[in-house]
């Protein structure tokens, strides 16, 4: 059973009515770290925050969800961003130091497969992508593509990409699946990495979250299945949940939020910060 406090949208009124804190008042710093899906999202909320509150310093590190939440769990880090759920263990350990981790959805994601843009497959079903980040497909030939070997890139272990993939994609959200990926798979420090590799690499097949979407690499569009429609990570597709890998990404706080950390996930949540939520080309949750 987990006993993380979760907070929707609707509920957050509390929020903003419980001790709202003027700009002029607000002095100190926030320490933010984690996924590195989020690390520029919450890099432009912190830029516009310290704007808006002169006196606030927020300083903003990657690292992925786990190294976040471990840092949040240890009291160095203020806020934890995430690209996953907190598993039991991790709420386990907050609750053995003393904190109620509070969880609040702060944006959505879609999961973008890419290649290299000359690579003449354009579409892949779940069962294909599961196949061929296992290693059970090791030619693009398999898939529709040229006569070359697939060479597979995802990020590291304490990704929370690198989880929400693995569990959506690789066990397609079988929670009795024990699938892994591939031992030949090439592990990337980040997300940019992965862009970089697969820009670079006509054999290569990756993921990041859709804020890393650029010309320089070929997005796949995805289907549930081979009867189902292909369908590309963009905004409107994400909202109405038809994406078939989508998720929420997540701000965890020790306990409610309170003072700057509860200023800044209002300011997160608030228009402005919504609107910075779409500049970045993730997908707000209003």
């Amino acid at each position: 059973m987990r006993y993380v406090k979760t907070a929707a949208v609707a509920s957050l009124v509390s929020l903003f009515l419980a001790g709202a804190v003027r700009a002029e008042d607000l002095k100190g710093s926030i320490q933010i770290k984690g996924s590195d899906t989020m690390v520029n999202l919450a890099q432009a909320w912190a830029e516009e925050f310290s704007k808006n509150n002169p006196g606030v310093n927020a300083a903003v590190t990657g690292g992925g969800s786990g190294t976040g939440i471990a840092a949040m769990i240890a009291g160095t880090a203020d806020i934890a961003i995430s690209s996953r759920t907190m598993k039991e263990k991790e709420i386990n350990k907050a609750k053995q130091n003393g904190i109620e981790p509070f969880e609040i959805k702060a944006a959505l994601d879609g999961l973008a497969v890419v290649a290299h843009p000359s690579n003449p497959v354009s579409q892949l079903t779940i069962d294909q992508l599961s196949d061929i980040f296992t290693g059970k497909i090791k030619n693009w030939k398999e898939v529709g593509g040229n006569n070359l070997q697939i060479v597979i890139l995802s990020r590291e272990i304490n990704s929370g990409t690198h989880v929400y993939f693995k569990e959506h994609v690789l066990r397609k959200g079988d929670e009795k699946s024990f699938e892994e990926f591939s031992p030949m798979a090439l592990l990337m420090s980040s997300s940019q990495a992965i862009a970089e590799e697969v820009s670079q690499n006509p054999n290569a097949i990756g993921y990041y979250g859709m804020g890393y979407i650029s010309p320089k690499q070929k997005v796949i569009s995805v289907a549930k299945d081979a009867n189902s429609p292909y369908i590309g990570p963009v905004i409107e597709n994400v909202q109405d949940n038809s994406y078939p890998i989508s998720r929420p990404l997540l701000l965890y706080t020790k306990g409610q939020p309170q003072g700057i950390v509860k200023a800044f996930v209002d300011f997160a949540l608030s228009t402005e910060g919504q609107e910075i939520v779409k500049k970045t080309d993730f997908v707000p949750i209003k």
